[in-house]
């Protein structure tokens, strides 16, 4: 708590604790009003939310209700024919006329599935049921079938278990794949008059590095698509909903070793994305661990990895479909969601100071170079300018309410971004690159900066050096 409340975050956001079987990290709940053993207890929630009310911070859960887990007593009482439970998943008889293989490996289509969908998982999205006799749905894996958002019933159950955690003391909810029950448009749902959802998370701009959308096949940012996205969200949502800003979370590579530069230029490149994404309108998020450079594990071998994405490829694309391991293997490196699961680096001790046991993934050894202790309180670290930049954040009405524009677009490294506020003029500029870039810079207070300043004589005060950032107000 005394760390988060030093780093200046308002809000915490915790992936879920609920009772879970744990086969995608808890995003496969078995019980939604109890918290599962190997995190705690209730207690220990009623706790934290009254150590961060204390300090003036909220906590937000994470809420996953398109699916359950399979070991949800709804699903195994919707095996029962009679039961209040009966439809409340999505069950499908066989395709007509097919002939099914019982001995088809797992993971693989039977040959009788209702339709051809696949999971995001890989693999069917619809599992046989062999007590039911019947397919169920699940758009992730079998262990996840989806909710009937149809029943009427369903709704009224997910409401009534949300209103008893907000009774509890839970501030709100981050919805996980709810756009997955009902499309609906971004300004629509988080236009406060509508009084439906405060922010909406989109993943449009995670997929620009990655061919066809596939996170295991990276291919190169191409910076000016990164840039117009980013803006066009800003302008889509401006004066009728509202953006989460975010370029790390628990699914997604860590960022300064996906866009940036964690061999030569770890801080300047972490700093440059965090300064250049905080400058846009909208909620900003930190993932644990980006506040101070974390970077992705080193693999060396699947048998290393837990994440059941990753696996999944894998068993698909190696073990199924029998491709050259070397070549899925990269992309598995540089991907897999577990580079964002290990465990956070507070110190230079063996478990990084997380723990004095074996952890569920292990700890990247740069722990013993980058890590909190090594940060808190040191001048130019990477820690002190996430700092700073929050308290800016909370202090720069421009940043909060301030008109929109994008500079430059097509530049391949520059990134500039102009707010208007009741006559004050914010900058953020950055050169998004190894290399040195020499640029008309805009005048004005520079009140936030990673690299030190230009010293006269040294270098001249346009010159950007590789991954410099700077916020200038005007």
């Amino acid at each position: 708590m005394p760390y988060l409340h030093r780093l200046g975050v308002d809000v915490v956001w915790l992936s879920p604790v609920l009772r879970s079987p744990m086969q995608d990290n808890g995003y496969d709940i078995s019980d939604y009003e109890d918290i599962d053993p190997i995190f705690g207890t209730l207690g220990d929630l009623d706790a934290l939310v009254e150590a961060l009310h204390e300090r003036g911070m909220r906590l937000v859960m994470d809420l996953v209700v398109n699916h359950t887990s399979s070991e949800h007593s709804w699903f195994r009482d919707s095996r029962t024919p009679g039961s209040p439970c009966h439809d409340w998943y999505i069950w499908r008889d066989p395709k007509p006329g097919a002939h099914p293989d019982p001995a088809a490996p797992a993971g693989t289509p039977r040959g009788d599935e209702p339709n051809p969908w696949m999971s995001a998982f890989f693999g069917p999205a619809w599992t046989w049921d062999a007590e039911r006799g019947e397919y169920y749905l699940h758009l992730f894996a079998p262990g996840q079938p989806d909710l009937n958002w149809d029943n009427p019933n369903v709704r009224l159950e997910i409401f009534a278990m949300m209103r008893r955690w907000l009774d509890r003391g839970i501030d709100g909810f981050r919805m996980d794949v709810i756009n997955l029950i009902s499309n609906d448009q971004a300004r629509a749902t988080t236009d406060p008059s509508r009084g439906e959802l405060d922010m909406v998370f989109q993943f449009e701009h995670m997929a620009l590095d990655q061919e066809n959308g596939n996170r295991f096949c990276p291919i190169p940012l191409h910076l000016p698509a990164m840039k117009r996205t980013r803006a066009r969200w800003n302008l889509g949502l401006s004066g009728h909903g509202w953006n989460a800003l975010y370029l790390s979370n628990h699914d997604q590579a860590r960022p300064v070793s996906r866009y940036g530069d964690p061999v030569s230029h770890r801080h300047a490149s972490a700093t440059a994305w965090a300064g250049m994404l905080h400058a846009h309108q909208g909620t900003p998020f930190v993932y644990q661990g980006e506040e101070i450079g974390m970077a992705n594990y080193p693999w060396a071998d699947i048998s290393e990895l837990r994440d059941v994405e990753t696996l999944g490829y894998w068993h698909e694309h190696v073990e199924v479909e029998g491709e050259n391991p070397a070549a899925v293997w990269p992309g598995i490196v540089a991907g897999s969601r577990d580079n964002a699961r290990t465990p956070m680096q507070w110190d230079g001790t063996p478990g990084a100071g997380f723990t004095t046991g074996d952890a569920w993934l292990p700890v990247n050894p740069d722990h013993l170079d980058v890590n909190v202790a090594a940060q808190v309180g040191v001048p130019g670290s990477t820690f002190e300018f996430f700092r700073r930049m929050i308290s800016l954040r909370h202090s720069l009405r421009v940043l909060v309410d301030g008109d929109f524009d994008l500079l430059e677009p097509d530049h391949p490294v520059l990134w500039w971004v102009r707010r208007l506020w009741h006559g004050r003029t914010f900058d953020a500029v950055a050169n998004m690159s190894s290399d040195g870039l020499l640029w008309d810079l805009p005048e004005g207070d520079v009140v936030l900066a990673n690299c030190a300043p230009p010293v006269h004589g040294h270098r001249p005060a346009d010159r950007l050096s590789p991954w410099e950032m700077r916020w200038i107000v005007s």
